[in-house]
Parts: structure tokens; sequence; C-alpha cells
């Protein structure tokens, strides 16, 4: 059944365009021509995230950050063993990714760890990814607020997520 959802999403759009008459193609195009210049004003953004992520791992900042926060995280419910999971999200789908996969190998998919790091990773974002697409688009760059807010949301998400797992 979820196989036909995207050609009849297509069609109802269609029908409806056609209804409104309003032109599906020239409508598309107007949209993509849009598109263009806000993909070219959020790519420096995008590269700064992406470089920031990979130095702070090659650098090694990650491992003593890792080695400062696993003991607080401790004290809110989360495992030490899914603190570089808590780090790395809010900076890096693919990176949490691989974080969650190490996770699933080293622990087996149904312990308490991966079914925990499983509900972190659908639970909380990738907070500064967010912000530089959103914030790209926006003339007033307020960051510091948006981001502190984000990054407790997505902390306190990952506890509840522990917590969760930890009682079912």
């Amino acid at each position: 059944m979820s196989k036909f959802i995207i050609p009849i999403l297509f069609l109802i759009i269609l029908l409806f365009s056609i209804f409104k008459k309003i032109g599906p193609y020239d409508t598309f195009t107007e949209g993509v021509k849009s598109a263009i210049p806000f993909a070219t004003s959020i790519f420096p953004y995008l590269v700064s995230i992406f470089c920031l992520t990979e130095l702070m791992e090659v650098s090694g900042l990650s491992d003593i950050l890792l080695n400062v926060v696993s003991p607080v995280f401790s004290l809110f419910g989360i495992p030490k063993e899914l603190s570089k999971l808590v780090l790395i999200k809010p900076f890096s789908g693919s990176g949490s990714l691989a974080v969650l996969s190490d996770i699933y190998t080293k622990y087996g998919v149904d312990s308490y760890l991966a079914r925990s790091a499983s509900a972190i990773y659908g639970s909380s974002e990738t907070v500064f990814y967010i912000a530089s697409v959103y914030f790209a688009g926006a003339k007033k760059r307020n960051l510091l607020k948006p981001i502190i807010i984000s990054l407790i949301a997505s902390f306190f998400s990952c506890v509840f997520a522990c917590f969760i797992c930890k009682i079912l």
C-alpha cells in the first residue's frame, strides 16, 4: 500500500492544479528557479557544519568532551555507552547513524542500549544542520537562543528515550 502513496499524491496534485486552472509544469519550474538561490545561500553554512564536525572528531576534542560529559549524562540516566551518540546527533545525522550502527554491532539490536540508542536517534535532531538551513534564509540571525533551546530539548528527548526504554 505504501508504494502507491507517492503516485496517488502526484495524481491528486495534478488533478487539483487542472481543476484550479494552474499549469503544473510552469508552477514546478518556477519553484525550482526559486530553490536554486536558496540552495546556494545555505551551501556555506552546510560546509562549515560538516567541516567542524569532522575537525572535532579528528582532533580528539570529541573524545575529551565525551569523557567530561559521560558522568553528567549518567546522572540523567543516559548510559555511558550512548554518550557519543548524544554528543554527535546535534551535529551530524550520518555520524550519529554510524555510531548507532556500532552500538548495534557491539551490543546487539535487542539490548537495552540498542533500543535506547534507536530511540535517541529517532527522537533527537541534527540541531546545527537544521539551524544552518533555517537561518540561511532568515533576515534576522539571532542564533544563540534558538540553538540553546533546541539543544536542551534534544538532550531531554534523549533522557526521556532512555527512561522509556528502561521501564518498557
